[in-house]
């Protein structure tokens, strides 16, 4: 099939071929075989008549040449269709698709440089042809051979627009605090601050309220809806001390709102599919970009895992604890014997431990100890020391 298809391709174009060779050589064959009085005698009619004949007689002797040729034609043809497909499979994928597009960007630019220079006399018609070849192969080869450099450049366009446009409205936002009135500004900064989440736990915990009048959180306070529904559940349990721990997270709650007012909402947005809070809390987490406030260490990890910001309530508490060094003195009172023998416990206002070394003699009595050492554990940081004699 395809070498009836290449025959046919040969013999249409050398028929073309003599056609326009015959064209062009009809006015001087006229000339050649008319006489003065045979023009005259002929007239313009006649001598368009002889013009088409020979321009019939030029695409039949074409067509027979290339019907007489085109199974020799045909071969070569069919070779180098057969070279250039095995050449094609040989390349990768992406080398295929590199050489098309380096050959549409070289004749892009031969043609626009073409068209500069096809005005200059007698060479002026050759040269977009010629331009069509060197800046298509060109086009071909430096793409080929700088694809991966060009693969990185334009991975790396997204995200240089991306930071452009970030430098762009970080600029505007710049020029709006500069022209803005001071209440205006402090609108705007309170809108660039992350909003915090509050945590069943945390409320309960009671922390939050003293930290809070401290001004170390900024931003609005969240409480979600089903926060405050698992409060309301707690607080109606009939065990006694799960209930006194429910209706002191409503307390609590209570004070922020009377102290804070607009700083604390309720969200009432909540997720039907998910049944556990703090899977809920995670995923309001992830749609308000928000900061989850807990003192759970396992909703901690969680959230950090699925990339949701967590401020700990026992992890600041265990940042803000003097730091004990070794051979500083402070006075104590043992309060009970330790684990072993001979040792005395003793506590700071803080609630950090502190295990004396043979201060089990010393039990309710207040004492100067040297510290010998501190240990930072996950439930906080217990110091180690001895009686001063």
């Amino acid at each position: 099939m395809l070498e009836k298809v290449l025959r046919v391709f040969v013999v249409a174009l050398l028929a073309i071929i003599g056609g326009i060779a015959m064209h062009i050589a009809s006015p001087f064959l006229t000339e050649l075989i008319s006489t003065e009085v045979l023009k005259s005698e002929l007239g313009l009619f006649k001598m368009t008549a002889a013009h088409l004949i020979f321009l019939l007689l030029g695409i039949a002797a074409g067509a027979a040449i290339g019907y007489t040729t085109s199974p020799y034609f045909a071969s070569k043809l069919q070779r180098f269709s057969v070279w250039v497909e095995g050449q094609l499979n040989k390349m990768p994928l992406h080398d295929v698709i590199a050489g098309l597009i380096g050959l549409a960007i070289g004749l892009i630019i031969a043609n626009l440089l073409g068209i500069a220079f096809s005005k200059i006399p007698v060479v002026g018609d050759y040269i977009p042809g010629i331009f069509s070849i060197i800046f298509g192969y060109l086009g071909i080869h430096i793409v080929i051979r700088k694809q991966k450099e060009l693969g990185d450049l334009i991975g790396k366009l997204p995200r240089f627009f991306k930071e452009t446009s970030q430098h762009v409205e970080q600029s505007r936002n710049n020029k709006k605090i500069k022209g803005a009135g001071l209440d205006a500004i402090k609108e705007f900064a309170s809108s660039q601050i992350p909003c915090k989440l509050l945590d069943t736990s945390v409320i309960i915990d009671g922390r939050i309220a003293d930290i809070c009048r401290t001004g170390f959180i900024d931003g609005k306070l969240l409480i979600p809806v089903f926060v405050l529904e698992e409060l309301q559940h707690i607080a109606d349990m009939s065990d006694s001390l799960k209930r006194v721990r429910g209706r002191r997270g409503l307390d609590i709650l209570q004070q922020l709102q009377n102290e804070f007012g607009s700083q604390v909402e309720i969200v009432n947005h909540d997720f039907d599919d998910i049944t556990e809070v703090d899977s809920k809390l995670v995923e309001l987490g992830q749609l308000t970009g928000g900061k989850i406030i807990t003192n759970d260490y396992n909703l901690n990890k969680v959230a950090e895992l699925r990339g949701v910001s967590v401020l700990n309530i026992n992890e600041l508490s265990n940042a803000i604890k003097p730091v004990a060094i070794p051979g500083e003195s402070m006075k104590v009172q043992i309060v009970r014997e330790g684990k072993e023998q001979g040792q005395g416990v003793a506590y700071l206002e803080d609630g950090t431990m502190i295990v004396v070394e043979n201060g089990r003699r010393y039990i309710n009595e207040n004492i100067t100890v040297e510290v010998t050492s501190a240990l930072q554990t996950a439930a906080g940081r217990m110091i180690f020391a001895k009686p001063v004699v």
